[in-house]
């Protein structure tokens, strides 16, 4: 390509913060015309190879974690010898191996590959979510859960790091949509699934809740074993790209963000990441929704039978909430993308699920209730995404941005180690303490977003004069040729989206 037409490149992917939408667009297609591709169709094959596989990966592992709710209804506590608060403490375990192993996990992502990591990381939660479905005992469930939950703590933000390798900055949200939206698939295959293995009762002498874990487990272990052959590293060594196509990947990520950057592991980068305000209100942002979230996913079939349903007919009635919550997930993500805004629409879908938990703390009737779970469903999932995708927007370079989302959810995930003790069998059927500790949550959550959002434009605009003072071009990124040092997101040529 001639000089004159990447000046003409870099010139045409410098938008300020209100331009961003307008002006991104036109610039990569006259790149893509410049590289003889066509981006759409790129961007659409980059979809089909890379989604399919990540986003079964995440179903399998919210089902391998969450169908423990439906093993409830199916009589293993009485099978395993166990009481409800001995139940509520193999929860709790299972989130705090989570915690402990997620930023430990995404350094070895960053020292190996996702081709290696992210498969073998689904193996061994297979052969551990299987190896549930044969315990006999406390201890064994106990150990079960803590290391499903060490081997489940790589996935999410290995995969968010994944894919702010390959995408955009303002193609990213979209997809880590797409992918977070297997949480609320995951939620209503696992209502049907269980409904339909529970019927497996007797076969091999065992109950169905076990073949729940046996089955789903096995499940998991021969998709793992498919992923190594299905996972892809990144887009310089991807077999499934032409030489011409790894080229404009890399150019126009080059003027978009970090991700072509030959960036080694470096632990003062870690320290950065632990020392920026920024990060720590990500993290907030997503503690705030985490106990919702998962109170909601590991509780939802014991809330509906709570009502007054029959164990069949709860399996069966956690469909819908998810259904719909996987609706709005993919519609909000598509119009924050188009709006592309996120703090906005975090603390809209907040207030649409604080309504479904005021709908169940104040009317106690089964259908209105009922309502209220669908309610709380549809504010939560989509709140999430766009939690969980909003700093692999705005957190640069690739070390502080991977320890930043690993950080995320494990700060985020000990708002699930709250919520596993908040639904006791003596507070059922109205969980009043369950429901009001989530609502309490969602209601921080606005406020947290807000402030975040406050911050964010603060900053914004404290890069505005700074660059007007220096001579520099608001942009994106545009960090492959910029001149002098760049700084990562503190540099004032790096904007932050809201």
């Amino acid at each position: 390509m001639s000089a004159a037409a990447e000046k003409d490149v870099e010139g045409t992917v410098s938008p300020g913060p209100k331009e961003e939408v307008e002006t991104s667009s036109p610039s990569t297609s006259s790149l893509g015309e410049t590289f003889g591709i066509n981006e759409k169709a790129l961007l659409r094959k980059l979809d089909y190879r890379l989604l399919p596989p990540l986003t079964l990966l995440y179903l399998l592992s919210f089902l391998d974690r969450s169908n423990v709710g439906n093993a409830k209804l199916e009589g293993m506590t009485t099978d395993v010898g166990m009481s409800g608060d001995q139940y509520l403490t193999g929860l709790t375990l299972y989130f705090i191996g989570y915690v402990l192993f997620e930023i430990p996990c995404n350094i070895v992502l960053k020292k190996t590959t996702p081709r290696t990591w992210l498969p073998s990381l689904t193996l061994v939660w297979g052969v551990v979510a299987t190896l549930l479905g044969v315990v006999q005992n406390y201890p064994g469930f106990l150990s079960s859960r803590f290391f499903l939950g060490v081997a489940e703590s790589g996935l999410f933000p290995g995969v968010v790091f994944y894919l702010s390798m390959w995408y955009k900055r303002n193609e990213q949200h979209y997809r880590v949509a797409l992918f977070f939206s297997a949480a609320s698939l995951a939620g209503a295959f696992g209502g049907i699934l269980a409904w339909g293995i529970a019927h497996m009762k007797g076969v091999g002498g065992y109950n169905g809740w076990r073949w729940i874990f046996i089955l789903e487990g096995l499940l998991t272990i021969i998709v793992s074993i498919i992923a190594y052959f299905w996972v892809y590293n990144y887009p310089a060594t991807a077999e499934f790209l032409t030489e011409e196509e790894r080229e404009f990947i890399q150019f126009r990520l080059k003027n978009d963000n970090d991700a072509t950057r030959d960036e080694k592991f470096t632990w003062s980068a870690v320290l950065d990441a632990f020392k920026d305000p920024k990060v720590w209100l990500y993290c907030l942002g997503f503690h705030t929704m985490s106990l919702p979230l998962y109170t909601l996913s590991l509780f939802l079939p014991t809330i509906i039978k709570d009502l007054g349903y029959s164990a069949a007919e709860a399996q069966l009635l956690t469909v819908p909430p998810y259904a719909v919550a996987f609706i709005l997930t993919i519609t909000v993500a598509v119009l924050s993308e188009r709006i592309q805004r996120r703090a906005p629409f975090i603390m809209g879908s907040s207030a649409l699920a604080c309504i479904g938990y005021i709908i169940l703390l104040s009317d106690h009737r089964a259908g209105v209730s009922y309502v209220g779970t669908i309610f709380a469903a549809a504010g939560i999932y989509p709140a999430v995404a766009i939690v969980l995708s909003w700093p692999a927007n705005n957190v640069s370079g690739q070390t502080k941005r991977c320890i930043a989302n690993a950080l995320q959810i494990s700060i985020g995930n000990l708002g699930a180690v709250i919520g596993t003790q908040l639904y006791r069998t003596e507070w059922s059927p109205h969980y009043f303490v369950g429901h009001g500790t989530a609502l309490g949550y969602l209601v921080a959550n606005i406020f947290v977003v807000g402030a975040l959002w406050y911050v964010l434009k603060q900053e914004n605009e404290k890069k505005e004069r700074e660059r007007e003072a220096q001579g520099l071009t608001a942009m994106m990124g545009d960090v492959g040729d910029v001149e002098g040092e760049f700084l990562g997101d503190k540099d004032p040529r790096w904007i932050f989206q809201l």
